[in-house]
């Protein structure tokens, strides 16, 4: 069968998941979002109906599954419109700007019991799973994860109260990458550095809009249920995207891992792997055959990307407040354990 999809959020996220999900062969029967001149031209390039709202798009326009793929701040409405109606919902990371939405959201995905799927295309990696096997005969002592990149374009990004901050937008990747190779977080530290308004070269130009105030760079220290402690340091300062990855140090075996692909070092040789298919088409053809009942669930539920968005709110609330943050323990179970 045609699986039939409706888009919410008509952004560059959105109308890349549209180019993906055509070439799956899936039709997409609308488009919604708070902009009506932007999904009305997706819908336009996608022979599909454009809608003002969630509600009224899922009621008018046939669907068998939603893909909510708006900023973070705008997390919620979409979701409860899917749920309340029994679809399955994809929902693009990160799933909410703070806690509060996304533990609702949350809850009403596991009264619903439908298959969802995230945007954590990381762990669709075929080099990811590969890695996993890795740690599990040695597990990681250490793990330091980057995001080392330039500003987003988009003028919501720069404010907290719209995106949630570098470590909620962008690192949350790394952090789901470590969360799925080395097990739970217990405890997190965090410190941040915000450059003053008259040298914020970043804000500069913008005339009429709010300044900026996401940290210029965040540094964090994580503890894992297992023993291990990993670093991780953030900046949207660069003038490009200089490095978006995970390193762990186990003994005898180093990895690097990044969408490019894996690296690992036994001290004698080096194994350099590439992914199979791009991880962004193989979130979505996983979403798709979930959908059409081919498969039992993703490899991405929400329920994980919940955990995952926990544990990068907690870094954020330690970089705002100087304090360190502890996490309740999470029943899934850790990858591997330090002997």
């Amino acid at each position: 069968m045609t699986v039939k999809i409706a888009l919410i959020g008509a952004g560059s996220v959105g109308q890349r998941h549209a180019r993906t999900l055509q070439q799956l062969g899936v039709r997409i029967t609308s488009v919604t979002d708070a902009h009506p001149g932007a999904a009305e031209k997706l819908a336009r390039e996608l022979d599909a109906r454009a809608f003002p709202d969630p509600e009224t798009a899922l009621d008018l326009a046939d669907a068998d599954a939603a893909y909510i793929c708006v900023p973070p701040f705008a997390h919620g409405s979409g979701e409860r419109a899917a749920l309340s109606r029994g679809l399955p919902l994809f929902v693009e990371k990160p799933v909410g700007l703070g806690r509060e939405v996304a533990e609702e959201i949350g809850v009403l995905v596991e009264g619903a019991g439908v298959v969802t799927g995230t945007g954590y295309h990381w762990r669709c990696m075929d080099t990811m799973e590969h890695a996993r096997d890795l740690l599990a005969e040695a597990p990681a002592l250490l793990a330091n994860g980057y995001w080392l990149d330039k500003r987003p374009p988009v003028p919501w990004w720069g404010r907290v109260d719209r995106s949630g901050g570098q470590v909620v937008e962008q690192l949350t990747h790394v952090l789901d990458a470590a969360r799925f190779l080395l097990g739970e977080v217990v405890e997190v530290y965090a410190a941040g550095v915000r450059s003053a308004p008259d040298t914020d070269t970043q804000t500069a130009g913008r005339a009429g809009q709010e300044p900026d105030d996401v940290d210029d760079a965040t540094a964090a220290t994580m503890r894992f249920a297992s023993g291990a402690v990993a670093t991780l340091a953030a900046t949207s300062v660069l003038a490009a995207k200089h490095r978006a990855a995970l390193h762990t140090v186990s003994r005898g075996l180093y990895l690097e891992i990044s969408e490019a692909g894996l690296s690992s070092f036994d001290g004698t040789s080096r194994t350099d792997l590439e992914n199979a298919e791009d991880p962004r088409i193989t979130v979505d053809r996983e979403f798709i055959q979930a959908v059409q009942g081919e498969r039992e669930a993703t490899r991405t539920p929400y329920a994980e990307a919940l955990r995952s968005h926990r544990l990068g709110c907690a870094i954020a609330e330690s970089a705002r407040t100087g304090l360190p943050v502890k996490l309740p323990q999470e029943q899934s179970a850790p990858h591997g354990a330090i002997t």
